[in-house]
């Protein structure tokens, strides 16, 4: 009986090295990667409302309580600086506070750690996300500040209090991003933010008063003293810097 022959063996082919083969992209740049973690943080405040709502009640709730407690018609001069600078701050606070809790109660600090990108991404992304929230704070604060104890609309001291706000907000945003990300990996995380900030933000305090005070006066308002924009502009530049470089051992560790 005659058996069929066997199906002739194809040989294997060898691979085709000209093929074009899949690459994984590469890893995002840092200002890449600073883009998606500001959208981000961005987005979840928006989403959540955790941070910028609650800083901003606090700073109407503490003017009210300035203006039925003082008992006066309107304040200017070191009084009116000094209320405006202390309630700043404080609000400040409460969103150096939420900055970093979301990302260590769900694994946020792991999944950056593996990712292959700067770590100081992280940094520069927070301190941004920190300026946002008091630069939409002071859209709220600052208009009630000068209806409820100013009692005079800004006019021409506006320019001179924008370029002390902003220089007072790089410094909180940059010190402030640091204590944050030290204070939540400790228990008492809610008590030990204030206690570290308050002694960095003593300074900024001090130079944003004594500016902005020339300004608040009604009678005679005058330039902000240019060698406290100088001293805010120092200390930007100063604890910047120092923030900058200690936040990638602070991550690590």
């Amino acid at each position: 009986m005659n058996r069929p022959a066997p199906a002739a063996r194809t040989p294997d082919r060898a691979p085709d090295v000209s093929a074009p083969q899949t690459r994984r992209p590469p890893p995002p740049g840092l200002w890449g990667t600073v883009g998606a973690l500001l959208r981000k943080e961005l987005l979840v405040e928006l989403r959540t409302l955790e941070s910028v709502p609650g800083m901003s009640l606090f700073a109407l709730s503490t003017f009210v309580v300035f203006h039925f407690a003082l008992n006066r018609g309107s304040v200017e001069g070191d009084l009116a600086a000094g209320i405006l600078w202390v309630t700043l701050l404080f609000a400040a606070i409460l969103g150096v506070n939420r900055l970093f809790v979301a990302d260590a109660d769900q694994g946020g600090f792991d999944a950056f750690l593996l990712a292959p990108v700067d770590r100081s991404a992280m940094f520069i992304a927070k301190a941004l996300t920190l300026l946002v929230y008091l630069v939409a704070l002071e859209l709220v604060a600052v208009p009630a500040f000068g209806l409820l104890l100013l009692g005079a609309p800004f006019g021409p001291a506006l320019p001179g209090l924008i370029v002390s706000l902003a220089l007072a907000d790089i410094g909180i945003a940059a010190v402030g991003t640091l204590v944050a990300a030290l204070a939540v990996q400790t228990r008492a995380r809610d008590l030990l933010g204030p206690l570290l900030a308050l002694p960095l933000f003593v300074p900024i305090v001090i130079g944003g008063a004594r500016a902005v005070s020339p300004l608040l006066v009604q009678a005679h308002p005058a330039a902000p003293a240019l060698r406290w924009l100088l001293t805010l502009g120092l200390y930007d530049l100063l604890f910047g810097l120092i923030a900058y470089a200690l936040f990638d051992f602070l991550l690590e560790d």
